[in-house]
């Protein structure tokens, strides 16, 4: 039997299966270099250009991805609400959802091109590239982005809005450190990076407030594969969804309180979002009954880890900002660990969410 598809199948069905969704991206990535590429002809045309650094082929293909991103991931999640993946969870995204998360894969893919540029400089010092060569480049780059946001956004489950999640604290939060006018920021505590008023504050707060976002969007859609046999597991379910909801809103919290001037509220919403965050691991037995023994334990051994991080605070041993790092890495570890933990439930235990 021929399994090859056409050109006018994938156009009109490109969510259809999984050769229909990776055809349906190279044709997007195909389009984006055609475009990128004359598009950056224009730009670059009778200059010679730096490989990083401003003016360069680097910011240039890094500003580019990152507007390919938001565009792809739009468009792309606007043609999975008409026609859903199949087999990827249908839960609907709400409007700020697809916003947070356009906006999230716009700054990975930012950020990321920046720093590759940034390598390939330091290993060709000082050298120059030609209009043709770079518009090739910049294309390339362009299209690459494209094409795994195409598949991101139409595939999109529980695993893989954690990984996304977890890439845009991550770039999000060494962007700011790097770029930081106080580089002995790390004496006081992590919320330091956010006090100033240079573009490394602005872009710590902004990851915190799009990454709560995010962690609500995980709340909605990422715990649409809880299995809800029973009315207590979809009460559950519910908890469980409040919990990280709750979570998310104190994450937007720490990023829109600056702790210089608001030290309370700041606090507040750091301290609740650990508090909220022990409550859940404590309470994951009943709430998903479900969930593995092994998982479990880990989620125990995270918190009694928090605990001893604490201890070490207290009596001196580490200072704030290596316990708010750790702290943070067993967090997002966690839930991201739980949300691979909760797909791989088996499919004829799930029903839609209501």
């Amino acid at each position: 039997m021929n399994d090859r598809l056409s050109f006018a199948e994938v156009l009109r069905r490109p969510l259809a299966s999984a050769g229909s969704r990776e055809s349906a991206a190279l044709l997007v990535s195909a389009a984006t270099l055609i475009v990128t590429v004359v598009i950056s002809l224009l730009v670059f045309h009778g200059r010679a250009l730096p490989i990083s650094g401003p003016g360069s082929i680097g910011q240039f293909a890094a500003i580019g991805s990152a507007v390919t991103a938001i565009v792809v991931f739009i468009a792309a999640r606007s043609l999975a609400r008409i026609h859903p993946a199949e087999g990827v969870p249908r839960e609907m995204m709400r409007w700020f959802d697809i916003a947070a998360l356009a906006i999230a894969h716009g700054v990975i893919a930012l950020l990321g091109w920046i720093a590759i540029a940034d390598v390939v400089e330091r290993s060709f010092t000082g050298a120059e590239v030609f209009p043709f060569a770079g518009a090739l480049l910049a294309g390339a780059a362009m299209a690459c982005t494209a094409y795994i946001v195409a598949l991101s956004a139409a595939t999109m489950t529980p695993a893989t809005l954690s990984v996304v999640l977890m890439l845009f604290l991550v770039v999000g939060a060494f962007a700011s450190m790097l770029s930081a006018s106080d580089e002995q920021w790390w004496k006081l505590h992590l919320s330091s990076l956010g006090v100033t008023d240079d573009l490394s504050a602005l872009t710590f707060n902004v990851t915190l407030i799009i990454a709560g976002i995010i962690v609500t969007t995980v709340a909605h859609f990422g715990t649409a594969t809880i299995p809800v046999a029973t009315p207590r597991a979809a009460r559950g379910r519910r908890i469980v969804r409040l919990e990280l909801t709750v979570m998310g809103l104190l994450l937007c919290g720490v990023g829109l309180f600056p702790v210089d001037r608001f030290l309370a509220l700041h606090n507040l919403c750091a301290t609740g979002m650990v508090v909220v965050f022990i409550a859940m691991v404590i309470g994951l037995r009943r709430t998903v009954p479900g969930t593995s023994q092994v998982f479990v334990t880990m989620g125990y051994v995270f918190v009694a880890y928090i605990v001893v991080l604490a201890v070490f605070f207290a009596t001196g041993y580490y200072n704030l900002t290596a316990v708010e790092l750790v702290a943070f890495l067993i967090i997002f570890t966690w839930l991201l660990l739980f949300l691979r933990n909760t797909e791989q439930t088996p499919a004829t235990t799930r029903v839609p969410s209501p």
